[in-house]
């Protein structure tokens, strides 16, 4: 784990896009309004963040490196719990979807997990990796759980049919313009008309996003024209908004897409001064939440204290 951080932290990792689903049926009314609620709250000292995810419901779900468990917050009074306690191995990326469960990244581990999200029970742990693998961030979409793997040039997948039903993992190999040199793929999302996948690329151009085909993995660099991501980790995708969390620079830069996705025109960048090297973000009533990582933050223990910001889209 020691060793897998230290790459993390030489190559400025990171992850994560909320999932559209309604959490335990209907979900209860929050007091006040989205903007009365805390911009900033405490994770647990010690946690680890990297991922987050959050589903209809106003509740934020972080994944711990350090403990590979899950920590709810209610982004209504920024109060918390623990919902997963974990494996011991860590968790990275992870999404919440409308059955209630969790799909966690296993990071160094090479494991894909499912946890019930409310009782923190295991439902699914598949390996897929072995030693020298990170499986680093999850995207959900109508037929399967998408996770990349950023130390080899594939992706995994987790099939979903009738009723939810998990099917086996999947590989699927990428190609074309994708080039592969140590960490390399960090975040994934969706084209806006849904018809590809997009993951980061550190590699190519000094670090760009690829449009890969989900069935047979040619990938293709999108036209950003001037426009580097070099410390890509997280997306997150509105309409055809892209947000693109960069922990290196402390921001997150606002891309403009063309419908399927193979342009893009930059509008924005977001910092903040509370910002402390955010990996991934979701999104929720108008605004951004992130997780601060602090990966360099020297002598992190169980004693670091960890919390997350939220600021306000593009």
């Amino acid at each position: 784990m020691t060793s897998s951080l230290a790459r993390r932290q030489l190559l400025g990792a990171g992850i994560a896009l909320g999932a559209t689903a309604l959490i335990g049926g209907t979900a209860q009314a929050a007091p006040g309004t989205a903007r009365s609620w805390p911009g900033e709250f405490s994770l647990p000292n010690g946690w680890g963040p990297e991922g987050v995810a959050i589903g209809s419901a106003p509740y934020a779900y972080f994944g711990s490196i350090a403990t590979g468990g899950v920590y709810r917050v209610n982004l209504a009074n920024g109060k918390g719990k623990v919902v997963h306690r974990g494996l011991g191995r860590m968790t990275v990326g992870l999404k919440v979807d409308s059955w209630g469960r969790l799909f966690l990244a296993g990071g160094s581990s090479g494991e894909l997990r499912v946890v019930d999200a409310h009782s923190g029970a295991l439902l699914a742990n598949h390996v897929v990796a072995g030693e020298n693998s990170f499986v680093n961030d999850v995207l959900l979409t109508r037929d399967a759980a998408w996770f990349t793997e950023s130390f080899s040039a594939r992706l995994f997948k987790l099939p979903l049919g009738r009723q939810g039903r998990i099917g086996a993992p999947e590989s699927l190999t990428l190609s074309g313009d994708w080039v592969q040199s140590g960490f390399t793929s960090n975040g994934i999302s969706l084209t806006p008309d849904g018809s590809a996948l997009l993951v980061t690329n550190a590699a190519v151009e000094g670090g760009s996003l690829m449009r890969v085909n989900p069935r047979t993995g040619v990938a293709r660099k999108v036209d950003l024209g001037d426009t580097a991501l070099p410390s890509g980790d997280g997306l997150v995708l509105i309409g055809r908004t892209l947000y693109v969390v960069q922990p290196n620079p402390n921001q997150v830069d606002v891309i403009r897409l063309n419908r399927s996705g193979t342009r893009g025109t930059a509008i924005g960048v977001i910092r903040d001064d509370r910002f402390d090297l955010p990996t991934t973000a979701a999104a929720y009533k108008g605004r951004l939440y992130l997780p601060n990582s602090r990966f360099t933050t020297p002598g992190r223990d169980e004693n670091t204290p960890y919390n997350a910001v939220s600021v306000p889209l593009v």
